[in-house]
């Protein structure tokens, strides 16, 4: 029966160990490209490009100066707790408290 073997096959140690060696060696890899993606001059530029842009759309559509400023600084603040999410994944701070940080 072919669905005995898939079972099998995903109780077995060796197949999880496969698994998660090679998660263990690529993960890292592709967190810190995502990052020096997110921290490079250029992301940088472009963050501010898209600040600007929206800022400036809130203000075309009429919202107070205060409201806008706020919902920019929030949008931009997405973006750096995002970037600080992933820069904790790779010192190997992932999914800790800050109690445990300190």
């Amino acid at each position: 029966m072919p669905n005995e073997d898939k079972n099998d096959k995903e109780m077995d140690p060796k197949f999880w160990k496969e698994i998660l060696s090679v998660v263990s060696t690529e993960l890292p890899g592709l967190i810190k490209s995502i990052l020096s993606s997110v921290f490079s001059e250029e992301a940088g530029r472009n963050m501010g490009k898209a600040a600007a842009a929206y800022y400036k759309e809130l203000k075309n559509g009429g919202l107070p100066e205060s409201v806008a400023v706020k919902m920019t600084e929030d949008y931009m603040r997405t973006f750096t707790n995002i970037g600080g999410l992933l820069k904790s994944a790779t010192k190997g701070k992932w999914g800790r408290d800050e109690e445990e940080e300190e």
